[in-house]
């Protein structure tokens, strides 16, 4: 009878979880053992494998966009205000930061008629933020520095700005640092005008005419990404318009990031490396592209696999068919920092070195807009396909490991329940990124996971599916199981908590430095059982009869 019933209700588990819609709808075992943080409307949330939330962060404003955790734990997070001056899609306006405990400690509005932040902020390893914004560039202006003036449609165009601040008090920055991409700049449209010269003699450069076959609208850049690598003292920018990416040194002073020479690389603040669609600067044609609409370049970390190379979520809006793909590129250099650029040809690697698109269909996987990817300790890469408000992960042989859809309607702030279908609402997600829980921005922080987000949740499949196999579970015995009071724990190694969680999650009992526990008072049914040690923990099915 106990073996037919543990039958039953492991099948019922089961078939409930496959049906799940949202939250995590996929698990197995080679799914890296972190927490993802994302963002969706003023919501901020830490999650699980089995999406339980282990922390949850409430701002007055909705995504602005970029989201991290800094070293100590706290949250660095960009808002987006209702401010009517500078508005294109990835707007923001506001920089904050919360502690591991919801307060807000620190805002800064970088938001007035001459500048917006947008899409991305970085913390840095001093404390200090950058911040990514836009300007205004005047109609005058932008002729002076040799727009086309058929190319100016609005009465205005966008420089983009990343700046460099020290947190002050509670609402007040220092700026320490800053670079703009109109010190930058190459035209061979009027010679009369500033930033004359050969385009295809100056890869370092922008060309302010090149618009990737857009209209010249005022955000014809679109800077949507900025990240910062503190090995090589260089940060990475993607430009979404222009399907490119570019690499520029943060060594230099303000003043000489504003120039062509200065620095570590003594470049200045030009271009160090460009990347994706070399017809920009004039050594290759439409064929010679690779980028569309791109997301997130950002160097791997040291010590993970493929260290040292730029991976990036190439969105592929613009060509056909629509599909979307995950990069990792290695640049061509002569020495760490140093990229190897040969005259009259396009900066390397021609091709990247490693291309993920969906295994049956490319098609099948597209978001043309919003989206990440990133190398996992354990070599797996989670991706997180933002229009679909999808995060996925998979491992070394491109196999998907874990599936979660985001439930929360970014219009609303709407939870979705278990059986909804996430195609018939917004779901949508900036970026997601996944921290190993044993970093040291969780070092002292409770990570008792709490319910998922999503309302009617099952994740009973997903608790079985991770529960441990190790040593810890094979020298612990528990038993009886199933049983109807007393549930004895035998371990050789010293426990420090047990706790029963409900189906979804939820904490019902906790003991210390028990070996027994009491479930006499419980409804009969399916619960789980958490062992922690020192650092770490196993769980286990038990069933009350």
């Amino acid at each position: 009878m106990k073996k037919t019933l543990l039958s039953l209700l492991l099948f019922i588990n089961y078939f409930l979880f496959s049906q799940n819609t949202v939250g995590t709808t996929f698990i197995n075992n080679d799914v890296y053992n972190g927490l993802t943080l994302f963002t969706s409307s003023t919501e901020t949330f830490l999650i699980n494998n089995c999406g339980q939330i282990i922390n949850q962060w409430t701002s007055s404003f909705p995504p602005g966009n970029a989201v991290y955790l800094t070293g100590n734990g706290n949250l660095l997070r960009a808002g987006r205000t209702n401010s009517t001056d500078i508005v294109f899609g990835g707007q923001g306006g506001v920089v904050e930061i919360f502690d591991w405990n919801g307060n807000l400690t620190w805002q800064y509005f970088y938001d007035t008629p001459q500048h917006r932040q947008h899409h991305d902020v970085f913390p840095m390893p001093n404390g200090n933020i950058l911040i990514l914004a836009a300007t205004v560039i005047t109609n005058s202006e932008a002729i002076q520095a040799g727009r086309d003036p058929s190319l100016l449609p609005q009465s205005v165009l966008y420089n983009e700005q990343i700046i460099e601040v020290t947190p002050l008090g509670f609402n007040n920055a220092t700026i320490v640092w800053e670079w703009n991409i109109k010190d930058h700049l190459i035209q061979d449209f009027d010679a009369t005008k500033d930033n004359f010269g050969d385009i295809s003699l100056n890869p370092n450069k922008l060309n302010i005419n090149f618009l990737n076959g857009g209209s010249g609208d005022s955000n014809w850049l679109h800077i949507n990404s900025i990240q910062y690598n503190v090995d090589l003292d260089q940060i990475v920018l993607s430009s979404r318009n222009l399907s490119e990416i570019y690499i520029i040194d943060h060594s230099t002073t303000t003043t000489e990031a504003s120039t062509s020479s200065g620095g570590i690389y003594g470049l200045g603040g030009d271009f160090l490396f460009r990347w994706g669609n070399p017809q920009s600067y004039n050594q290759g044609t439409e064929s010679d592209r690779k980028l569309y609409g791109q997301h997130y370049p950002h160097f791997i970390d040291t010590g993970l696999v493929d260290a040292g190379k730029i991976i990036l979520f190439n969105n592929g809006n613009g060509r056909t068919p629509q599909f979307s793909e995950v990069f990792i590129l290695d640049p061509l250099t002569s020495s760490p920092g140093f990229y190897t650029y040969v005259p009259n040809t396009a900066f390397g690697p021609v091709n990247p070195n490693f291309i993920y698109q969906d295994p049956i269909d490319p098609t099948n996987f597209y978001s043309h807009i919003l989206s990440s990817a990133q190398r996992l300790p354990n070599g797996n890469i989670l991706i997180c396909e933002g229009r679909n408000g999808r995060f996925f992960e998979i491992n070394s042989n491109n196999q998907m490991v874990w599936e979660y859809f985001n439930p929360v309607n970014s219009n609303d702030a709407t939870i979705a329940s278990q059986g909804d279908n996430p195609s018939t609402f917004s779901n949508v997600n900036f970026r997601a990124i996944k921290y190993s829980t044993s970093d040291p921005v969780f070092s002292g922080r409770d990570l008792t996971p709490n319910a998922p987000i999503e309302t009617n949740p099952n994740i009973s499949n997903c608790i079985n599916t991770l529960e441990n196999d190790d040593l810890n579970f094979k020298n612990t015995q528990i038993y009886p199981n199933p049983t109807n009071s007393i549930i004895k724990i035998e371990s050789m190694k010293e426990i420090n908590t047990i706790e029963v969680l409900s189906m979804s999650g939820q904490k019902i009992i906790e003991y210390y430095n028990n070996d027994k526990i009491d479930i006499s008072k419980l409804q009969n049914g399916l619960y789980f059982l958490k062992i922690s040690f020192d650092n770490t923990f196993i769980l286990k099915k038990i069933i009350k009869e």
